[in-house]
């Protein structure tokens, strides 16, 4: 990505040529119908007014609440496995975004982790749309719960529908084989002041919020699905699959066939990977909401490249410290290429990728990172 200018005034529904069917009516609400079609025209436009990123860059649209810093590097393989992508003003709702970072792994992990990225943003909006227009037709849906809680339920199911889907398309795909390959994701939605956190996979999301002193410090949003957690290991148990370390590497569990010393999976949870869906892998998200508040400051996004060899405090503390924000994902991704010479001599350096997602606007610019 060359650049992610400031000149665009911000791309909305009003001013962008789209089917006249973009809006329907439901009772007394006006949600978007994202068809086919109507999602094909909004990708389209979003691509052409650079509201979608999906390498190296700076996301810094005139007038948002937003300020992403997105950067990836290949390590010791022969291909960048990881990818990215942020999407500003995502499914042309001027209050939402939309963040991910997807590690793939195997063979084929590369274009698992491609397929993933390129059709889950789409697939997420359409079953948000259906399920808030399912909502919206249930006279009980304003009456059971407050606002966020509706708000939280309806991205959840949009996210469990759209994981399962996605899983589904990759099964299905005639030229991505993803039997012995797969990829995780984790993705954030912002929506106004809420952000909805879905997690498939070791890859992580950490949140940087002022404590009462006003420093820094991390928060945790998403678990690392590894083998070794107690509920994942009884599930693998369960259906018969198998979770140990090998001997050359102690303290890492990876899944294994019931009879075969295959495939070795880290995670407990992923997309693809169909080899061990009948032993207990899933693809089912964890998703979880949180209201941003005035001392939430940024959100890292990244993959296990950066996890793996740096703690979520070192994290918080590079991107605070790096005076240009344009450069934080770039600076976190350095520093964790740097522990990995220095923590894990001898072993292959991961490949590494991270989104810091800022809530409070910087200078718009133009930049390459």
């Amino acid at each position: 990505m060359g650049k992610f200018s400031s000149l665009f005034g911000g791309l909305s529904c009003k001013n962008t040529k789209m089917p006249e069917s973009f809006y329907i009516k439901i009772g007394k609400k006006c949600v978007n119908d994202v068809g086919k079609e109507v999602l094909r025209s909004m990708i389209k436009e979003a691509k052409k007014n650079e509201l979608i990123l999906n390498s190296s860059g700076v996301v810094d649209a005139c007038g948002s609440k937003n300020f992403a810093s997105v950067y990836s590097k290949r390590g010791m393989k022969a291909a960048n496995q990881d990818c990215v992508l942020v999407w500003e003003e995502f499914g042309c709702q001027e209050d939402m975004m939309f963040c991910g970072v997807f590690d793939g792994h195997g063979t084929w992990g590369h274009y698992v982790s491609k397929h993933v990225r390129d059709s889950m943003p789409s697939s997420l909006l359409r079953n948000w749309q259906e399920t808030l227009a399912a909502a919206s037709d249930d006279p009980k849906f304003e009456l059971t719960t407050d606002k966020n809680v509706r708000q939280f339920n309806i991205w959840k199911q949009g996210y469990l529908k759209t994981c399962a889907a996605v899983d589904r398309e990759l099964k299905q795909h005639r030229t991505v084989d993803a039997f012995n390959s797969g990829t995780t994701a984790v993705t954030i939605v912002r929506q106004g002041d809420n952000i909805f956190i879905s997690n498939v996979g070791d890859s992580r999301a950490v949140l940087a919020t002022a404590s009462d002193d006003g420093t820094l410090v991390p928060v945790q949003l998403t678990m690392d699905f590894k083998p070794n957690i107690p509920q994942e290991a009884e599930r693998i148990m369960q259906c018969n699959g198998r979770v140990f370390c090998l001997d050359d590497e102690p303290g890492v569990h990876r899944v294994w066939l019931p009879a075969e010393e295959k495939p070795g999976l880290a995670m407990s949870r992923a997309l693809g990977d169909f080899c061990v869906k009948d032993f207990g892998v899933i693809s089912v998200p964890e998703v979880t909401q949180r209201s941003i508040t005035s001392k939430d400051q940024f959100i890292i996004l990244a993959t296990d490249g950066v996890w793996d060899v740096i703690s979520n405090q070192e994290a918080v503390q590079i991107v605070s410290s790096t005076p240009d924000k344009r450069k934080a994902a770039k600076r976190i991704v350095e520093c964790a290429a740097r522990a990995w010479k220095r923590k894990r001599r001898g072993i292959a350096a991961d490949d590494i990728s991270a989104i810091c997602l800022f809530f409070h606007p910087y200078a718009s610019t133009v930049s390459k990172v």
